[in-house]
């Protein structure tokens, strides 16, 4: 008997070779649309699936493989009942589906018109692939080109079948939540509420030599059809990206945008582990990272570095002296990234491009599951603070606060950050307890405490960090307040002569 491959792709790569190859075996292939066209165009025998069901292809291609002729084919089990019943009605079986789906992901993601989008949802191929992978035992079932080759054994193993299988099943379920995700409005981001099913529908976009630490392997994913400014950055010179690589830049680059939106100057972050370990805005992106940098020599040896403006070739050269793992920017331009290709091999030189949306939850593994929660994205516009000591900020403490509180929002909790004129002075990160971070962040700041202002991500305790930041010379402090001892802690502000705003809005990150 002969066997019988029915070819319908999309994706067209290697589509006619594999064909060819098949009927110079002595299959006989069957194929619908564009690609009956292109198999036919290329010289290759084809017979339209027309043809064996005898009847056309109706409503504009939507119906063409939804037929008993072609089901019939392929869920048959190549036994006597099922066989029979197929020969009663005139139907061969159907020994390979060879299919991969309309471009709908492809088409979500250029902008196309919705009536576009809709049309591209493909029915006949996700109905076909999962009939042959479930009737796998008698049928090949490929959705890959890179599984082509497969096919062309003269007897491909049960497991092999197997697995073609689940491959298929994988790719009708991201297909499908694909759909999903565009249809309730997140195809570009994650969901606008906390639904009670969340779908995540991965894919990897990048290899990376391991993860975390050389014993763990690693792989960068891609949340469906979204774009992330790190994640889609143009590599212009140096290195592959390591996973810490990635983690890093997107932690610099997030806030480097928040800042960026409510400052009117060049910003420069510098990150370690996840962490801000200098911030600086300044007139031009050189002086920015100038200022960023010196903030803690120590700690940015080794670390991530993002900037809101055009790095050109003198800004380059600034850096020169200073071991970065990674720099994203805006735009690098070509004499920057010959210095830096010649200049410093091993650093990863990215151009981010426009950030769009930010994902609307924040998802974060447990074991066995996942703890999702919508992102902490109150911008300060939304706050209310309040002054409530007798001392007034000055113009420019008000500035520094607002600054310093976008910083410490995107600091480890417990965090305590010190500012002044546009530039961190001292940070405390990651601290077990607030005193121990605010210790840490005037500790780093050392004589440029004085003046300095302070900002909190939580509330204070007790009057403790009040103090220890007076002795230091700080002069205004911002924090959520809601403490039960909030009046003692204000009242430990106006002893000292401290301004103290509270802002309502805590600001926890794990």
């Amino acid at each position: 008997m002969t066997r019988r491959a029915l070819i319908s792709v999309s994706d067209k790569t290697g589509v006619v070779d594999f064909a060819r190859e098949l009927t110079a075996r002595g299959w006989e292939v069957l194929s619908t649309g564009g690609t009956f066209q292109a198999l036919q165009e290329a010289g290759v025998s084809v017979t339209a699936v027309s043809d064996v069901t005898g009847f056309p292809e109706m409503l504009d291609g939507r119906v063409k493989t939804l037929h008993p002729a072609i089901h019939g084919g392929i869920l048959a089990r190549r036994e006597e009942t099922h066989l029979s019943q197929l020969a009663q009605q005139g139907f061969g079986t159907i020994d390979l589906v060879c299919v991969n789906l309309y471009p709908f992901r492809e088409t979500v993601a250029r902008g196309a018109p919705d009536p576009e989008v809709i049309e591209n949802i493909d029915i006949g191929g996700p109905a076909m692939i999962r009939s042959a992978a479930k009737n796998h035992a008698g049928v090949l079932v490929l959705v890959d080109p890179a599984d082509y080759a497969v096919a062309l054994q003269d007897d491909v193993p049960a497991p092999e079948r197997r697995r073609l299988a689940a491959k298929a099943y994988q790719h009708t379920s991201e297909y499908d939540a694909a759909i999903t995700a565009y249809l309730t409005g997140s195809s570009d981001q994650l969901p606008t509420r906390l639904p009670e099913r969340l779908t995540l529908d991965l894919h990897r976009t990048a290899e990376v030599r391991y993860g975390e630490n050389p014993h763990q392997p690693g792989a960068i994913y891609r949340w469906g059809a979204a774009r992330g400014p790190v994640l889609d950055a143009q590599v212009v010179a140096g290195k592959p990206m390591s996973f810490n690589n990635y983690a890093d830049a997107d932690a610099a680059w997030s806030l480097c945008q928040e800042l960026a939106a409510q400052e009117e100057g060049a910003v420069c972050v510098a990150v370690k582990h996840a962490n801000p370990c200098g911030v600086a805005v300044a007139a031009d992106v050189r002086t920015a990272w100038a200022q960023a940098r010196d903030a803690d020599t120590l700690s940015v040896f080794g670390g991530v570095v993002a900037v809101s403006r055009p790095v050109d070739f003198q800004a380059a050269q600034a850096m020169r002296g200073t071991f970065l793992e990674v720099l994203i920017a805006p735009e690098v331009t070509p004499d920057a990234v010959a210095w830096f290709a010649e200049k410093k091999p091993d650093l990863r030189v990215l151009v981010a491009g426009p950030t769009g949306g930010v994902s609307v939850l924040d998802v974060r593994p447990l074991t066995g599951g996942f703890a999702v929660q919508e992102r902490d994205a109150r911008p300060w516009d939304d706050l209310c603070p309040e002054v409530v000591t007798g001392r007034q900020p000055t113009e420019q403490e008000w500035a520094d606060l607002r600054f310093a509180w976008a910083t410490v929002k995107h600091a480890r909790s417990n965090a305590v950050v010190l500012a002044k004129d546009g530039v961190t002075v001292g940070l405390g990160t990651g601290a077990v307890s607030r005193i121990w971070a605010a210790e840490r962040a005037v500790a780093n700041a050392g004589e440029r405490a004085r003046g300095a202002v302070l900002a909190s991500e939580a509330f204070f305790p007790f009057d403790d960090v009040v103090r220890l930041a007076a002795a230091a010379g700080v002069t205004a402090i911002l924090q959520p307040g809601g403490a039960k001892r909030d009046p003692e802690v204000i009242a430990a502000a106006n002893e000292l002569g401290v301004s103290m705003v509270l802002t309502g809005s805590r600001h926890f990150r794990h």
